[in-house]
């Protein structure tokens, strides 16, 4: 009950060095968390990917997805047709995975649900990695001494035990659920064997366990062997403003807050994870102290992109503490060797830091702005270390060759972030690109001096080379444009976009756009002075997409929007395009289903265009 009842948040720096502490049933927000079995390939990076699946989810939410509350975990599951014994619970990083698993826990000790168990034991995989060989019996004692005398008569009655392992993905070993040995509780293994036995019940039959994982990992896992397996899919709407509104605990502010977040759908869409919430919050709450009074001018100043918005976070925390050098020991010492350190862990998808780490990357950890960066857990000598959050560690990863430029080794960098299939570099490479707008670089200035305008040549260099490479052939290349418009949407750089859209024309078709897709190609299209043609057939664009779009395309001459399933409800978003478009002349709306109650109003605005072909 002492380790789950109360929930540690991070204070914004600044205000004070203690992290906050509240009591769980006071500021968990429920997560929503949905069956689910699909652990694609993801091509995209996975905070991304689930954002997108995240405003479907919205849609789908009331209707055709099971939600479970923690309390339904080990209840009959109809797509098994059973009470399932082995539970797995996938999100992505920040999502909540553990702070779920807090809660399920606190609820089971104070009696609200599953007091079929009679002990429930925790782990977390970064803690047994340290483990060599060792049987069941010695993994629990060792969590848990002094159950010692007892251990032998626990183990006789499985049905009452639960197991929890959390993240799977930190494990160093690979666990194979599809082959289990064990059968006794003696049996010296290394630990993965020992979970794999109990999952498939060769072990303790008649237990339970529960794992929590990123989805990632889940890909090269058989998961058939679990009889329910959830996601985590974060904060709905509702779930959001809660949020902010125990943040800053004041109405005018919160208010103030979220309606900004709302009108940005980069940071509004990352919402969805909690520890997202947390950094925006953050950030908007450092941005509103500085101010006595909030202003129209405050409001325009704040960040924009996700870029920005790191970049605002990491000059507030070293503005916080430049008064302490820590020994001589700059800001700009740190966030080189933290920084080449976050990028060995991006490269090589390592996420928990030890102290041999730490060592030989000369990073010191005796300082404040060190623990405003990362967390400590375990007991020395097994202390761990992670970032905030794996965005921050991105970021930090991409700010380092805006620190230190080395021509060569960012170009190794680069070919390399390319080769990734599995999306691990995706936010990193749009990090590299928001460093080369230098209007951003320059809010970091006073704390960590000069940023490499080098490096930011470089890499807008190889932005031109990405666009260079999609002109060939119009067919394969819509996908990457997309890529690429996140890109130039993170530098900010208006003479990119212009070559970017190339002879005037932007041609995306065949690849579905949602809602943040549309705003990103929003500001594309703002970015050029004129634009003769845009082609947007077959990209399924919803309602709300064609509202986020409708700015960009005020100077278009020719709009094809064909085959995008368009119905009623965008009758007047696109009447409103019409209106304020006067250089349209070519409109192709075919195979779309545009017949109700507002095709008049899209009627009466073709009346007052100028344009000469409609299909």
């Amino acid at each position: 009950m002492e380790k789950t009842e109360t929930l540690v948040e991070h204070r914004p720096p600044g205000t004070t060095l203690e992290p906050q502490r509240f009591l769980i049933n006071e500021r968990y927000v429920n997560l929503i968390v949905v069956s689910t079995d699909q652990f694609r390939q993801r091509p995209q990076n996975e905070i991304i990917q689930t954002g997108v699946k995240h405003e479907k989810c919205l849609k789908e939410a009331q209707t055709g997805l099971e939600h479970i509350s923690p309390s339904k975990l080990f209840r009959w599951n109809h797509q098994s047709q059973c009470v399932p014994h082995a539970v797995m619970v996938s999100g992505v990083p920040g999502i909540g995975k553990t702070t779920l698993i807090e809660k399920f826990v606190y609820d089971w000790v104070t009696g609200k649900h599953y007091q079929r168990f009679a002990f429930v034991f925790i782990f977390r995989f970064r803690d047994l990695n340290r483990l060599g060989e060792v049987s069941l019996e010695e993994m629990i004692l060792h969590q848990y001494p002094y159950l010692e005398s007892k251990i032998g008569d626990i183990l006789q009655d499985p049905g009452r035990l639960l197991f929890i392992f959390d993240s799977l993905d930190e494990s160093i070993h690979h666990i194979d659920f599809r082959l289990s040995k064990l059968s006794n509780p003696k049996q010296r293994r290394h630990f993965g064997e020992i979970v794999v036995s109990l999952v498939r019940q060769s072990l303790l039959k008649g237990c339970s366990v529960l794992i929590t994982s990123r989805p990632t990992r889940l890909v090269s896992v058989d998961t058939s062997v679990f009889q329910r397996i959830a996601e985590i899919m974060g904060f709905l709407h509702e779930g959001r403003l809660t949020f902010f509104n125990n943040f800053f605990g004041n109405e005018e502010l919160s208010e103030k807050a979220f309606h900004y977040v709302q009108e940005n759908d980069m940071l509004y869409t990352f919402c969805y994870i909690p520890s997202y919430c947390w950094i925006i919050c953050t950030v908007l709450s450092m941005c509103f102290r500085a101010q006595t009074t909030i202003t129209a001018q405050l409001m325009t100043s704040l960040p924009k992109t996700v870029t920005q918005l790191f970049v605002t976070f990491v000059s507030n925390i070293l503005g916080n503490h430049s008064q302490n050098k820590d020994g001589g020991h700059t800001a700009r010492e740190l966030l080189t060797s933290i920084g080449w350190m976050a990028e060995h862990g991006v490269m090589n998808h390592m996420i928990v830091f030890d102290e041999r780490h730490l060592e030989s990357f000369s990073v010191r950890n005796d300082n404040h702005v060190f623990s405003s960066f990362m967390m400590e857990s375990g007991q020395p000598p097994d202390v761990d270390y992670t970032f905030l959050h794996l965005t921050l560690q991105e970021f930090f990863a991409a700010l380092v060759h805006f620190i230190n430029y080395n021509p060569d080794r960012l170009q190794e960098t680069l070919d390399d972030a390319e080769s990734y299939k599995d999306g691990r570099a995706e936010i990193f490479l749009r990090f590299l690109c928001g460093l080369s707008d230098s209007s951003t670089r320059s809010m970091l200035k006073s704390h960590a001096g000069e940023l490499s305008t080098q490096a930011a040549r470089h890499v807008i260099t190889w932005i031109h080379k990405k666009i260079a490479e999609q002109r060939p052939d119009k067919y394969t290349r819509s996908k990457t444009n997309l890529n690429v418009f996140y890109y130039l949407n993170e530098s900010r750089n208006k003479a990119l976009v212009s070559q970017c859209i190339g002879l005037n024309k932007a041609d995306i078709s065949g690849v579905f756009l949602n809602p943040l897709d549309c705003s990103v190609l929003s500001f594309i299209l703002q970015s050029c002075r004129e634009v003769e043609e845009v082609s947007l057939s077959s990209c399924i664009i919803q309602s709300e997409g064609l509202r986020k779009l409708l700015p960009g395309l005020h100077t278009i001459k020719s709009l094809r929007l064909d085959n995008n399933h368009l119905t009623d409800s965008s009758c007047t978003h696109l009447a409103s395009g019409i209106r304020n478009n006067q250089t349209l002349r070519t409109l192709i709306l075919s195979h779309n289903h545009l017949e109700g109650p507002h095709f008049s109003d899209l009627m009466g605005a073709l009346t007052t265009s100028r344009i000469e072909e409609l299909q």
